[in-house]
């Protein structure tokens, strides 16, 4: 293993990776190594590893870089701590199952975050400052008035200083949109959407009896004359549109496009849901449609892509007081409330910093896998650099639909166009989950196994597996 050098600490060795400047962070260097020397037997099940400080003075490292490289290698299931006796190398977990899941939108384990002791401190504080009957009971009204403000200081990275007697509290964003159609469309309206959108919109449409009509899309997202012709044509109840690494194409629609688009919805007199779960994950991106038509357009934030999915929780800014009770009553129609616990949690989070903590570690570790997949997908990669997911446009010997059920033969699970088509178009790609696979390393084989796939054809593919 020529990246290590073996040195002697009386009778234990030590793996020390030679760190180099281009190399990337040093403690992914150290856990890389770590795992290297697992994979090759050098180190061994119940080898135990130096103290950390004794390790950080052998690299010429700070102590830190120590910490999260040992907490990487935990993370790998590399690594188990004994207490007081010390970190040892950890005996292999048995998976149970091969399926390397690339298809599932979550956030990855955040970075440099223990999410067990966050979680653990949070319930904490929120047992501790509420009447737990409180936390058992039905709640009504769209959230409390601690949920809103949380809601609110959520949104000031895009509005500013919300007002927070405007929001309401959801249990996540599916329901959101769902109650927004019910809210303001009737049975038989149109809502225009881009070509490829999110699936779940697809769903609640047809569910009640809504037509979805695509409107023309380019690489800046939905062409504004062709938004105002079919705003002419069709009449909508809704436009929807996801602005920021858009799902699943992970186009951020510029500035100018979406203030044209805004300035569209003002003549044609059509609301917009603005569906924005990955904005805070954004490097640098625009300001929200809604700050240019505020009246015209319902803004919705979900904690689900940027913290947990397990939390529930989705902020809904509606400005205008009648639509926003309309917005309640349809949402209670199949969604009461947000479950009190989670609510509470979440608020607890917001208001305390954990939730800033916690969504930072996620972006990093987000960053890191676009990272890797970049280079391991070399010229089919055209993601963002940040966000959950990459788009990647297949070769023509491919269709998508052939990948995935070619990927999915071979244990890995990728999500295919076809999915997120709104009335029929048809674009040859699949959408690529980053967060989903919760070891790095699991992630970097899922990831190498589908460029090699994608580097054959389909008849060899098929000869192979006869």
């Amino acid at each position: 293993m020529s990246q290590l050098r073996t040195i002697q600490d009386g009778h234990l060795p030590i793996w020390l990776p030679r760190l180099a400047s281009d190399g990337g962070p040093r403690f992914l260097q150290i856990a890389d190594a770590l795992q290297a020397a697992v994979a090759d037997g050098s180190l061994k099940p119940g080898d135990r590893l130096p103290p950390q400080r004794q390790l950080a003075a052998r690299l010429h490292v700070d102590l830190t870089t120590i910490t999260r490289a040992y907490d990487e290698a935990r993370r790998r299931n590399l690594l188990e701590g004994r207490g007081a006796r010390g970190t040892y190398v950890a005996a292999p977990k048995v998976e149970l199952t091969s399926i390397l899941d690339l298809s599932m939108n979550t956030p990855p384990p955040p970075d440099g975050v223990d999410f067990d002791d966050m979680l653990k401190q949070g319930l904490s504080q929120v047992l501790m400052r509420t009447d737990n009957a409180l936390l058992m009971t039905y709640h009504l009204g769209g959230g409390s008035d601690s949920d809103r403000k949380a809601g609110a200081r959520w949104l000031e990275p895009m509005f500013g200083h919300p007002d927070s007697r405007q929001l309401v509290v959801c249990p996540g964003a599916q329901a959101a949109i769902a109650a927004l159609i019910l809210a303001l469309t009737e049975p038989g309206d149109v809502i225009l959407a881009e070509p490829t959108s999110y699936p779940g919109l697809r769903a609640a449409a047809t569910q009640f009896g809504r037509r979805i009509v695509a409107v023309e899309a380019d690489r800046h997202g939905m062409v504004p004359g062709m938004l105002e012709e079919a705003c002419r044509r069709h009449k909508p109840g809704l436009v929807y549109l996801n602005p920021t690494l858009q799902n699943p194409t992970a186009i951020t629609m510029p500035e100018c496009r979406r203030k044209e688009l805004a300035g569209i919805a003002k003549r044609c007199n059509v609301r917009i849901v603005e569906d924005d779960p990955y904005w805070l994950l954004a490097d640098a991106p625009p300001p929200p449609i809604a700050t240019f038509a505020p009246e015209q357009v319902y803004y919705i934030s979900t904690l689900s892509k940027c913290l947990t999915p397990g939390l529930r929780v989705a902020f809904v800014l509606i400005r205008n007081p009648d639509e926003r009770e309309r917005f309640l009553v349809a949402l209670r129609s199949f969604a009461l409330m947000v479950a009190p616990l989670t609510a509470a949690l979440a608020t607890q989070w917001i208001l305390d910093g954990s939730a800033d903590g916690l969504m930072e570690g996620v972006r990093n570790e987000a960053r890191l896998r676009h990272r890797m997949a970049r280079d391991i997908l070399a010229g089919r990669y055209s993601g963002s650099g940040d966000g959950l997911h990459a788009w990647l446009e297949l070769p023509a010997y491919w269709t998508s639909s052939q990948l995935a059920r070619a990927a999915d033969s071979e244990g890995i699970a990728v999500t295919p166009a076809e999915a997120f088509a709104t009335d029929g178009g048809y674009v040859n790609a699949v959408r690529i989950s980053l967060g989903s696979i919760r070891d790095r390393g699991h992630l970097q084989a899922g990831l190498q196994r589908l460029s090699r796939l994608l580097a054959r054809r389909p008849e060899s593919f098929t000869a192979a597996v006869v």
